[in-house]
C-alpha cells in the first residue's frame, strides 16, 4: 500500500482529502504546516507528497529544497491556486514530478498519483 503525505495549510481540503484517499486504498496523512512536514519525513517514510506550494511561514519550496538537502527520495507532485510558469518550472528545478492547480478536479488528481506512483514502481 503506498504511503501518501498530504502538505497543506487548509485543513477542511487536507481532511477531505486524506478521507477520499485513504477510501480508495491509499494510506495517506497530512501535515498542514513545512516545518511539521519536514519533521514527519525525518521519521516516516512516504511514496508520494501532495504539496502546497503557498503556506504562511515557509512555504512548498522550503519543503521541495529540504527533501532535497536531507537527501530524501519522495515522488511530489505540488497542488496550488497560485500555478503559474515560473512556478511550475521552480518546483521541477528542485524534484516535483507534477503540477496541478486549484481548484482541481479529484478525479483527475487521483489520475495524477496513480500515474506518478506507477511511474516510481517501474523505476525499482
Amino acid at each position: 500500500m503506498h504511503k501518501i503525505l498530504i502538505v497543506d495549510d487548509d485543513t477542511n481540503l487536507c481532511t477531505v482529502l486524506n478521507d477520499e484517499l485513504n477510501e480508495i486504498g491509499f494510506n495517506s496523512d497530512y501535515r498542514n504546516t513545512a516545518d511539521e512536514a519536514i519533521d514527519y519525513l525525518k521519521v516516516n517514510s512516504v511514496d508520494l507528497i501532495l504539496l502546497d506550494l503557498k503556506m504562511p511561514g515557509k512555504d512548498g519550496f522550503f519543503v521541495l529544497s529540504s527533501i532535497k538537502e536531507l537527501g530524501i527520495y519522495v515522488k511530489v507532485i505540488v497542488l496550488t491556486a497560485y500555478a503559474d510558469v515560473q512556478s511550475a518550472i521552480d518546483s521541477a528545478k528542485l524534484g516535483a514530478n507534477d503540477f496541478i492547480s486549484k481548484p482541481y478536479d479529484l478525479d483527475e488528481l487521483i489520475i495524477t498519483v496513480r500515474k506518478v506512483l506507477q511511474i516510481e514502481e517501474h523505476e525499482n
